[in-house]
């Protein structure tokens, strides 16, 4: 087992993990409610870049913070997704399979 070589793909990995976290900030995913009353934009590192609400949910509170709700959840839910299979793919592309060690870059 040459220890060196590997912590050399270890360091190359952590890298090319840190790139794709800088990448996954610029990747915009955006969701609305099923009726288009309100929308997000979410990066796929999960930051909420803008949310546009309709006038018509300014008058409920409840429908409002409702909307919110599912329509975040959803936004949240396909992010982690995208920034979870895009962090694995990189994390086990030039890793050796170490016990103990693929739980290292979540």
């Amino acid at each position: 087992m040459d220890l060196m070589g590997m912590m050399g793909k270890l360091k190359e990995t952590q890298q090319k993990i840190e790139d794709t976290k800088k990448r996954l900030d610029t990747v915009l995913i955006d969701e609305q409610s099923a009726d288009g009353l309100l929308k997000i934009t979410i990066t796929a590192s999960r930051k909420i870049k803008t949310i546009s609400v309709d006038d018509l949910l300014l008058e409920d509170k409840e429908q409002l913070e409702d909307y919110l709700i599912v329509t975040l959840n959803k936004a949240i839910e396909k992010a982690t997704n995208i920034n979870e299979r895009e962090l694995d793919a990189v994390a086990k592309m030039d890793m050796p399979m170490i016990p103990g060690m693929d739980n290292l870059f979540k």
